[in-house]
């Protein structure tokens, strides 16, 4: 069976290496997840108590809410697996529903968000953005999404006169591709470029995997701590950070996928009685049919005994799997999807319209927070 060129390109991107060694934070709660938000959570349902050296602050909004994070501390980075620095997460539960009020809602606070980094550098120093992602692949295009929708002004404030100039940032920007299609590593092709035009920050945008279905192409982080390109499905590449490239580096993530081997977790966990919250519920009773009840044991049939006999002494998979470490389940889970199903990671039927839309909105959010004459309630104006 032949392949055309394009399925060869993205089998390259997306799973040109096998995954590298599992980090920590996998290994302690067997969690795949991006979001140093639901990193918090998942710590702080472990540990029932909050975790020294993060600091967090909760905004409300009409349709979206913003969590500003900041870890502090090395042991708080090491406990969340997440690098020192300061994330801002803007969660709109709404945003598939393709509301237009939310949208322009969270391109604002977007603006808002970015606007704080930016603080770091001057109103007219100039910017490159880089939109991380396989144009081929939609869940990876989200990056050279926002690429397509910025406003593009480098070229022009350099020779534009001071009076037509004023309110515009030189900004550049580049979709440099993914590895399995340039053989470049992305990271070098940005340190060419910083080198070459000396931005005065990195604005880098990528897709991101979260360990929520509800948060998929409904958040967004940003963080002072730069990224690491393929990281989301276990590739490790030249980071894109600011001890790598010598300048601020401000990362701005959207998940886009989840990966399998979480969900199947989450349902074990609930399968075992374990809410949302962390807490054990109590485990629900065997499943009967009209014959008895069931041995989830059994190997190739399930077993089913008189219902006026005791329950077999032999120990039900449930059973067992509530006694492993997490990690052991993991394992498990793994042996199951194996040999061609363990680095399985899913992506919702409509990613296509949502990737769309998710572009709009952070470019439009860019574009107001780059440019001071782009009115804040207009963001979405500049995209059609």
């Amino acid at each position: 069976m032949q392949h055309s060129d394009k399925n060869i390109r993205l089998l390259n991107s997306w799973i040109f290496e096998p995954p590298q060694e599992e980090d920590p934070f996998y290994e302690t709660y067997s969690v795949r997840t991006d979001l140093a938000l639901e990193a918090t959570e998942v710590v702080k349902a472990a540990r029932k108590e909050e975790i020294p050296g993060a600091n967090v602050e909760v905004i409300d909004g009409e349709y979206a809410k913003v969590t500003r994070m900041g870890i502090l501390t090395v042991q708080a980075a090491k406990a969340l697996g997440k690098m020192p620095g300061h994330y801002s997460t803007i969660e709109a539960p709404q945003m598939r529903t393709r509301n237009r009020d939310l949208q322009e809602e969270v391109s604002q606070l977007l603006a808002k968000e970015v606007e704080r980094f930016l603080k770091r550098i001057g109103p007219d120093d100039p910017v490159l953005v880089v939109g991380l992602g396989n144009w081929n692949a939609t869940p990876d295009a989200i990056g050279p999404r926002v690429v397509h929708h910025l406003l593009i002004t480098r070229h022009l404030h350099k020779f534009a006169p001071p009076e037509l100039a004023g309110g515009l940032r030189p900004v550049a920007a580049i979709s440099p591709g993914v590895m399995g299609i340039t053989g470049i590593e992305t990271g070098e092709i940005v340190l060419g470029l910083v080198k070459q035009i000396k931005p005065a920050m990195v604005v880098a945008i990528d897709a991101l995997a979260s360990r929520s279905v509800e948060r998929v192409c409904t958040t967004i982080q940003i963080s002072d701590t730069g990224i690491n390109p393929g990281a989301g499905i276990g590739n490790k590449r030249l980071g894109i950070t600011p001890e790598t490239l010598g300048v601020p580096v401000l990362a701005i993530g959207i998940p886009t996928v989840v990966h399998a081997t979480t969900l199947v977790n989450d349902a074990l966990r609930i399968i075992e009685g374990e809410n949302a919250k962390g807490e054990t519920n109590q485990a629900p009773p065997a499943p009967k049919t009209r014959f008895g009840k069931i041995n989830l044991l059994g190997g190739g049939q399930n077993q089913a005994t008189e219902e006026s006999q005791e329950e077999p002494e032999t120990v039900n998979r449930l059973a067992a799997l509530s006694r492993m470490h997490p990690h052991q389940k993991s394992q498990v889970i793994h042996q199951l999807l194996d040999p061609f199903m363990g680095s399985l990671i899913m992506t919702p039927k409509e990613i296509d319209i949502f990737i769309e839309d998710m572009a709009e909105v952070v470019a439009g959010g860019l574009n107001a927070a780059f440019h001071p004459s782009v009115k804040l309630d207009e963001v979405l104006k500049y995209l059609k």
